[in-house]
């Protein structure tokens, strides 16, 4: 959809709530740094900051999406204000189908995602712990057992590693594109590295756990702090059922990387709200490291394989970079 389209679509939407005015601002901001390919507006009113997302298309399905908001609904109700509201229209609905889009309407979040500016054990506490509550309330509604799904999505990245390896094997150097030095560099690690995922995963893929909602993509940059305390854990799109160490190695490896004590302390914080068996806490640094690994054939699938245009490349290409230095400094 075009750019006007877009914005055009987007006042439509709004105007399916009661409370957004024709007099509010409404301020389009892109895809604000991320690669989902989602389009986003700030709405400035009577009621406060709010957040319009239009999801990319074919993204989700609306009952999906619904399901999500049903989860984030429930940990506000458990008293956890660092998670966004969704906000219903007319129709008491909380998704709106439009333009070939589905769009949700949420509260703008306050703070900065800014831990790497400060990275203090104070901060890195309050964001363990704040992912605990979370974990916690969402736990105490939906728990069943069975194997832990984002071992699954390794092992289908492993098995996808051989295409990526094949395309991208001839790749010739592109001046315009900032991440080809990045993907050279990653596609040499990997074709030493695929074969140790495997072997990691492996005494872990037949075992059993609790399960519940769990985000799957809590990084950096979705950890709003003012000043030492979490004010939001934003981007609920990629909630799934799964165990509560993806989280836990998805949002420390990407705060602190390989920084071992500030790791105790990241999961000493989290350990006092939901403890931790010492065996848990081994399977959080697996899947951290194997994450990290199948991050690089991810990035490299995405702009080599199915050829992705991202709003800024050089974002994408600095998200490879932290990936390959991360994965070069274990060898040293």
């Amino acid at each position: 959809m075009l750019g006007h389209e877009l914005e055009l679509a987007a006042r439509q939407v709004l105007d399916q709530f009661r409370f957004v005015s024709p007099a509010d601002s409404v301020r389009p901001l892109g895809n604000l740094g991320g690669f989902s390919g989602a389009a986003l507006w700030r709405v400035e009113g009577g009621t406060g900051p709010l957040c319009l997302r239009a999801w990319p298309p074919r993204e989700n399905s609306a009952e999906h999406l619904a399901w999500i908001h049903h989860w984030m609904q429930r940990a506000r109700a458990s008293g956890l204000q660092f998670v966004p509201a969704a906000f219903a229209t007319v129709r008491h609905a909380t998704v709106v189908e439009h333009a070939g889009r589905l769009w949700d309407l949420t509260a703008w979040m306050p703070g900065r995602a800014d831990f790497h500016e400060r990275p203090t054990p104070e901060r890195l506490q309050a964001a363990s712990t704040a992912l605990a509550l979370l974990h916690v309330a969402w736990a105490k509604e939906a728990s069943q057992t069975g194997r832990c799904p984002a071992l699954a999505r390794r092992q289908e990245l492993v098995h996808v590693w051989s295409t990526v390896a094949q395309a991208t094997s001839g790749l010739l150097q592109q001046s315009a594109d900032p991440a080809w030095p990045w993907a050279q560099r990653a596609r040499s690690l990997l074709l030493g590295r695929v074969d140790w995922v495997t072997r990691a995963l492996a005494p872990w893929t037949d075992r059993h756990f609790t399960l519940h909602p769990c985000l799957c993509d809590i990084w950096h940059d979705h950890v709003l702090f003012e000043g030492d305390t979490v004010s939001g854990l934003i981007d609920y799109g990629g909630l799934k059922i799964d165990h509560p160490a993806v989280d836990l190695a998805r949002m420390l490896g990407s705060l602190i990387e390989d920084d071992e004590h500030l790791w105790e302390i990241g999961l000493d914080a989290y350990s006092r709200v939901q403890p931790l068996a010492t065996e848990e806490r081994g399977f959080i640094r697996m899947l951290d490291q194997t994450g990290t690994v199948l991050g690089m054939v991810t990035w490299l699938k995405w702009l080599y394989c199915e050829g992705r245009a991202f709003e800024n490349r050089q974002a994408a290409a600095d998200r490879l970079a932290k990936l390959v230095e991360r994965v070069e400094g274990w060898r040293k």
